[in-house]
């Protein structure tokens, strides 16, 4: 039999960036979060979340610098945009999953990228990222031996404290029931949008975003 020889790649590839902040939260942060708690949480989908959806406009100078950092770096790496461009976060949210508790899938609309960063998890926490290809895939039902980054629907991610994930705002997304009897997973998430040029003049695409 002739030796014959093949490759496999992966095309259209989907970001998801990690970083982890290595400083605890400082008492000035930890005073912010309780503040934020303090002023109402009220029930979502599946889960809590505060009633100021724009937390770092006012609130845990720090963490939103550190953020900001990371906001950049994934432009930079991910997007290499030609024009100069700034990507500022827009909303900001805090949420709580009691025991009991998830939250159910979903998007994030009239953001460009969208981060989650962890106040606290609890044991063996994760982020469970959804194939937005799924419903195409599906269209053939082939039950896998084993499971590859090609044939899964959704991607079970593990996250710890003062983790922080950034990824397009389009990639949906929910989080697993908290199975502790009485611990809370507390997080912190944002929306972005972008300032500057963006299209191409020649292209009748261009837009000019203030």
């Amino acid at each position: 039999m002739t030796q014959q020889s093949f490759g496999i790649k992966g095309i259209f590839p989907c970001p998801v960036y990690f970083a982890h902040r290595n400083s605890d939260l400082d008492s000035s942060e930890i005073k912010d979060i309780e503040d934020i708690i303090n002023e109402g949480i009220h029930p979502s989908v599946s889960n809590s979340v505060s009633q100021n959806n724009f937390i770092f406009d006012t609130k845990l100078k720090n963490l939103k610098e550190f953020c900001e950092q990371h906001i950049k770096k994934y432009a930079e790496e991910i997007l290499n945009p030609k024009q100069e461009l700034d990507f500022y976060i827009t909303q900001s949210w805090l949420n709580i999953s009691k025991p009991g508790e998830s939250h159910h899938q979903h998007w994030h609309p009239n953001s460009s990228i969208s981060g989650v960063f962890y106040i606290k998890t609890v044991k063996d926490d994760e982020i469970l990222f959804h194939d937005p290809n799924h419903k195409i895939k599906r269209m053939l039902i082939i039950e896998a031996k084993e499971a590859n980054s090609f044939n899964l629907d959704a991607w079970r991610q593990s996250v710890n404290t003062f983790d922080l994930l950034l990824f397009p705002s389009w990639l949906e997304h929910s989080v697993s029931k908290n199975k502790k009897a009485t611990e809370d997973r507390i997080s912190i998430s944002f929306n972005t949008f972008v300032r500057g040029i963006i299209g191409n003049k020649g292209g009748s695409s261009e837009l000019v975003l203030k």
